[in-house]
């Protein structure tokens, strides 16, 4: 018995290496000192520092993640290059919380079975997710484990490095009682919830304004760091969160400094002008709840679930984003230029609560409440 006759495919892999190395390219520029294939991605920091303007004390800001069981839908739904935006985005947004520019990307494919074509369908998302973000796709790996992995499934995951001068990291220390909390738009669920979607969707062909519903739940998550940072050049941001799994409740929080006296008071769509639910989230909705129905029905159904029941609707703010992808704390008064600024980007905002001085008292500890 040789590799080939135990599952692994060499010559597949050496396929979607060549396939790699063309996506890789476009993402690289002065900084990468060498290319796809070496046993280590080499970036230079100084040349990319002296490109980027001086920093009394550069730092590196580095997270990771992976893109969870949407990776189902994209099988059945056969469309892989956008999980790999996703893969990008979640880390990336990330360490942008600390005002950190991501600066390269190394991912990690798995499989039972490669099909060089489709790996390179999901490194395609993963190189435009580096473009998108100025960042470099520096390398990765690629594990072909057969009997380990069902045939025709993947995984996806990576992490990404980013830099910031210390004296300018965001670490939530300037948020104070009074401060604003605006709210960007989210493009649907992200990359979280999906165990649950999964469960409460079932067919994936059912109609989502005229398109199927699983094509609209891989629409990837969005890339907040270039409007992001450029807004950092114009005001300063005293606390930024990734709405991510966990939703507003988790999240909102590890804004704050720990041990802090400050809460995050949030409106609702129904009382903020410009903020509403998506309809994917009213579809979620209704499936939590057990409604019957499919397509626009099942949307009104759930939109009505959403305003009537408090736990269904705690339990989707505890479990999604509900339309506000990313979150920024600032001083009241550059409230309508961030919002101008964004907006001129594309990517509209707006204010969602403020921050306040918290009770303190066993039944109200702090962190988040919903006005």
């Amino acid at each position: 018995m040789n590799y080939r006759q135990a599952g692994v495919n060499i010559e597949e892999a050496y396929r979607a290496v060549g396939k790699y190395r063309k996506l890789a390219a476009a993402t690289v520029h002065g900084a990468v000192l060498n290319g796809i294939g070496s046993f280590g991605g080499i970036f230079s920091l100084k040349e990319l520092i002296e490109a980027g303007g001086p920093m009394e004390e550069p730092v590196l800001v580095s997270g990771t993640d992976g893109v969870g069981t949407k990776l189902d839908i994209a099988f059945k739904m056969k469309k892989y290059d956008t999980v790999g935006i996703d893969c990008v985005a979640m880390c990336v947004n990330d360490i942008l919380c600390h005002g950190a520019r991501p600066l390269f990307f190394l991912d990690y494919l798995a499989c039972g079975k490669l099909d060089a074509d489709i790996a390179a369908e999901l490194v395609k998302g993963v190189a435009r997710g580096c473009r998108e973000t100025g960042s470099v796709l520096l390398g990765g790996e690629t594990a072909e484990m057969p009997g380990f992995y069902d045939e025709g499934k993947y995984d996806i995951a990576g992490f990404a490095v980013g830099i910031a001068d210390k004296k300018k990291l965001i670490d939530g220390g300037k948020i104070c009682a009074g401060d604003m909390l605006l709210g960007l738009a989210s493009s649907g669920p992200h990359s979280n919830g999906f165990s649950l979607i999964r469960r409460v969707i079932p067919n994936l062909y059912e109609d989502f304004g005229g398109m199927p519903i699983g094509m609209a739940l891989l629409e990837p998550t969005r890339l907040y760091v270039k409007p992001v940072l450029g807004l950092l050049e114009e005001i300063e941001i005293h606390g930024m969160a990734h709405i991510t799994g966990g939703g507003f409740y988790e999240n909102i929080p590890r804004m704050f400094p720990a041990g802090s006296a400050l809460e995050a008071v949030i409106g609702t769509p129904l009382s903020v002008a410009g903020w509403t639910v998506p309809p994917i989230f009213a579809r979620i909705a209704a499936g939590m709840g057990g409604l019957n129905g499919s397509g626009g029905a099942a949307q009104e159904a759930g939109a009505e679930l959403l305003k009537a029941d408090p736990d269904i609707r705690k339990s989707m703010f505890n479990t999604y984003n509900m339309g506000i992808g990313f979150v920024l704390a600032l001083a009241p008064e550059d409230g309508d230029r961030a919002v101008a600024y964004l907006e001129s980007k594309g990517f509209p905002a707006w204010e969602i609560g403020r921050v306040e001085t918290a009770p303190q008292t066993e039944a109200s500890p702090g962190g988040i409440r919903f006005a």
